[in-house]
Formats: C-alpha cells, structure tokens, sequence
C-alpha cells in the first residue's frame, strides 16, 4: 500500500559534491567511501537526503559530467562495491540518495562516441549523435551558427570532414535523442540504479536534450542556455522533451508500485518564466525542477517577494511543490555573492546569507542545500590561475564565470590544509587548494559553536520537521513597511526578513522562536530573518 505522504514535496536535499566533500584514501580527491563515513554528520544536520555528483568512469574533463560509463563507477572514486555499501550506510539512517544523471551529453571516450567516429557518415553510430556535413567549400565551415555554452563554436570537425554537436565542451558530444536507441539506453541506465534502491535522480541540463530537427543557424548565436534571459530556443526546452520525462517518470512509478516507496526525478530546469518551468512538473512529468529565480534574485525585499509569488502561482499551481534552491556546484557562494569580502567570515554577506537560508526553510516546498553552505563557506576568489580546472577557464581563458572557487574541498578539522579532509600523508594535497582561512569554518569548530550556520541550518530543519506549519503548504503575505518581507504559514507560524541595514519594528511581539541574528523582542534587525508562533 502507497504511504499517503510524498516524502519528496517538501524534503530537504544535500548536494554532496563528492570530490570535495571527503577523501578516504588519500589521494587529495573526495571518494564514495567518504561519502558513507560523512553520513552521521549528515543525519545530524538532519536532512532527508542527498544528490551525488556523478561518480561515473570519466576523463574528467568536465569533473564527471562527462560520462563514460553510466552504470559504473569510476576507480577515482570507489567501485560498485562501495557504492552499496554507501546505500546500506544511507538507507539505515533514513537518508534518500539521489544520482546525478546526465542524459543531454556523454564523454568522447563512451564506447558509442568511439564507435561513431570509427563509422561512416550517415551510419547507425553516428545517428544516436548530432552529425552532420559542413558549411561553405569543402564543407569547411560548421553546420550552424551555434556557439557552446562554456565558450567556442558548438562544433568540432572529424577527420572524414563532418562535425558533431557539443553544446558544452568537445570532450562532451550530445546525444541524438531523435534516435531510439538513445532512449532505450537511458532506459537501461534507470533501471540498473533503480534495481540498485536509488530513491531518484538529479537531471543535468533537463530543458536540453532534442535540438531543432533541422538545425538551423540561430538569432542569437552565443546565447547561453544557463542563462535563463538568453535561451537558444533552437537547442533548448523544445516540446518533445517532454515526452521523456513522462516516460522517465511512468518508470519510476513502475518501481514504486512494486514495493510502495517513491522515486523521485528532480530536474536541472533552465528556462525564461515561471510559466515554462511548470510545464515540467505537470502530474505525468518530473516530480519537482529547480527553481532558480530565488537563486538569482538580488538582495531586495520587492525582488523575492515577485519571485516566490510567481513560483507559488504558476509551480505549485500544477500540484507539485516549488524546489527552492541559493546554491549548487555552479553558482558564487551565498556568503560571497550577498556581498561578502572572500576572506571574512562575519559582516553584512554572511548575515544576508543566514537570513537567506532561515526564508528557504520557512518557504512551502523542498529545499536543496549545497555543501557547505550549512559552514558559512565564502567563495574562494583568489585561486591561481595554474590549479583551475574549470572548462569554462580552459575554454575562454576569462575567470569570469568559473566554478572552482565553490567547489573547494570542505574542511573538517585542524587549524591547517587539508582540514582533515584527506586521510593520508601530510603530503597529500587536496584536489584544489584550502585557503588557511578556512580554519574558521571546520565542521568540528561549527558543530560546537551554538552562534555558527551550522547551528542555524540544524535548528531550522529540526523545526521545520516538527512543525506542522511548515513544509508543504501555502503562505499568506503581511503588510510590512518597505525593505521587509512577511508571510503566514499554516496556524500562527510567521516570517519575517529585513532587506535593509536599520532596524525595523518586527510584526509580531515577543521573542522569535529562531533568528538568523540578535532578535530583541519587538525589534527585526537589518539583514535578519525571524520565526515567531503567533495567534493571528
């Protein structure tokens, strides 16, 4: 018998960017075994679950989102063996695991990919990829206009003269989803970790997958399609996607009529409106998308306030939840992207970055929380240029939009690298290099520190797990004087944030049940957040 509650629609997910989170063997590079002994820490902050990058064989030119092997798992970081003891590990904890799923592109090293290349124009291996003859004589000129999201034309040359489509890097060829013998794969690739016990998937680039059919030159050439105002609407959200993911899901609802638990499919989902984006979470389609708007407002009341309003029309509108999100892989940390210098801990950045995190967690919905968020980590800005890795770097050789700096390895303990986070020799380096300044964020100084992000994150998932007013839901805006943001949720539970730097009176009386600042009664401090019970 199905459990009446979907545990999905208002869960609280970790990102465990896995290279960085913790290393086991010491190699300087996050493992799945370290995963496994992080699972305590992870229970103890008191999410539900965790999304893992991918772990797949890779060159690891794009740190594994250039799949080899999508039913593998690379030596770098453990085996099959270790993966399920990963699973055991979780599901004696309670916590869900989700897999990140890359079904838009592969690495030039998949058998299939290797295979194209050996065969002839217009072959069956070439058809599951995007092949095509070339522009001008000889065919010396790409295809189309397209140009590639992390820098350069969407084109690579072979060596029999046809090119193939790339909209990330040369190293990751997209697939052809046209062709069937794609879509009977990834149909493989589902069940072989469903067959494994994974609770769901994580989506990369789930508005990609089918381009135009006839490939034609776009408007607008270099238009980014993670930049949600500047989509080529000729390589991305075309409607035929659409019918994957109801078939992706009718598999995942396959399993769960089985033995009753639910799978979920959350779904990298970059497109222009709200509008669009429920297009995705229809009843037949993906569970939940990520919303990105909240992620990409800036800091001001009017500003949050129009893009919740608009997620909580449009999205949960179609009867899934919204899924909140201010961070992941790819974005600035909070800290530093509220306006945080990189290399301090306190000031106006952090505490706009805790009153961010509190609003989150009082939002109706599920919530996904990036590694290390729950420290305070600031962004790490002053990288040399000899240690990135970032394609996007390689690509265009401008820092501009890099992800290095959110993606250094986390610290744990110590007052110098690697801040126990390799278990080797005092030799052994982290994969990217630790700031000393990250001593102030160690796991084992924030656990202990009542004052620290680390406690405001445990005490507001602990709350939002024993209150009925939280979670799924609705909400009520308040009347508030400009720069603050207020809302009802459920039976007396109120919100409040001030966007501003002066104190304003707080509406409602008495002492907040959690503050993401000092909260006299009465008072909302500038850039703080506040729950209160209230009988309004």
């Amino acid at each position: 018998m199905l459990s009446k509650h979907h545990w999905w629609r208002d869960a609280v997910i970790y990102q465990v960017y896995v290279r960085s989170f913790l290393d086991s063997t010491g190699d300087g590079v996050g493992d799945l075994a370290g995963v496994r002994a992080g699972l305590p820490y992870l229970k103890k902050l008191g999410v539900d679950g965790i999304w893992l990058s991918p772990f797949y064989p890779s060159p690891q030119h794009d740190h594994g989102y250039d799949v080899a092997d999508y039913c593998g798992v690379d030596p770098l970081f453990g085996d099959l063996a270790e993966f399920d003891l990963l699973m055991a590990a979780a599901r004696r904890l309670g916590i869900k695991v989700l897999l990140d799923i890359v079904p838009n592109h592969c690495s030039s090293a998949h058998p299939w990919f290797r295979e194209a290349l050996d065969s002839a124009p217009g072959s069956p291996a070439r058809a599951r990829f995007h092949f095509a003859d070339g522009c001008g004589p000889d065919g010396a000129e790409p295809p189309n206009n397209w140009h590639a999201m992390f820098g350069g034309p969407a084109w690579t040359r072979v060596s029999d003269g046809q090119w193939y489509l790339h909209m990330f890097t040369p190293e990751q060829p997209d697939w052809n989803w046209r062709d069937p013998e794609v879509a009977a794969e990834f149909d493989r690739v589902l069940r072989f970790w469903l067959d494994r016990g994974v609770d769901g998937f994580r989506i990369d680039v789930a508005a990609g997958l089918y381009k135009h059919p006839e490939l034609p030159d776009s408007d607008d050439p270099e238009a980014d399609a993670r930049t949600r105002d500047s989509v080529n609407p000729l390589a991305w959200n075309q409607p035929e996607v659409h019918e994957v993911w109801r078939w992706w899901r009718a598999v995942c609802e396959e399993y769960t009529a089985r033995d009753g638990r639910e799978r979920l499919l959350v779904g990298e989902v970059s497109v222009p409106t709200a509008r669009e984006h429920a297009l995705y979470v229809r009843p037949d389609e993906l569970h939940q998308a990520f919303f990105f708007d909240l992620l990409g407002a800036p800091w001001d009341a009017d500003a949050f306030r129009k893009v919740i309003s608009e997620a909580m029309q449009d999205i949960a509108g179609t009867g899934s939840t919204v899924t909140w999100v201010l961070n992941n892989h790819d974005q600035v940390r909070t800290v530093t992207r509220y306006g945080e210098p990189a290399t301090e801990g306190s000031g106006l950045g952090a505490a706009r970055a805790r009153a961010a995190a509190l609003l989150m967690l009082a939002l109706p919905g599920a919530a996904y929380i990036y590694q290390g968020e729950e420290l305070g980590l600031p962004e790490v800005v002053d990288l040399p240029d000899d240690v990135l890795t970032d394609p996007i770097f390689r690509r265009t050789g401008s820092r501009a939009r890099i992800r290095d700096g959110c993606r250094v390895p986390l610290p744990w303990s110590g007052q110098a690298s690697p801040f126990g986070f390799t278990s080797g020799a005092e030799s052994a380096k982290p994969w990217l290099p630790q700031p000393e300044y990250f001593a102030e964020y160690a796991t084992d100084r924030a656990v202990t520190d009542t004052r620290s992000f680390w406690h405001l994150y445990r005490d507001g998932l602990q709350l939002r797990a024993s209150l009925p007013q939280l979670g799924e839901g609705t909400l009520h805006w308040l009347d508030t004087p400009p720069g603050v943001l207020a809302f009802t949720r459920g039976d007396g539970l109120v919100c409040a944030v001030n966007f501003g730097t002066a104190p304003t009176p707080a509406p409602v009386s008495g002492t907040p049940l959690l503050s993401s600042g000092p909260c006299p009664a009465g008072v909302l401090p500038g850039a703080t957040a506040a729950w209160w019970l209230n009988d309004l």
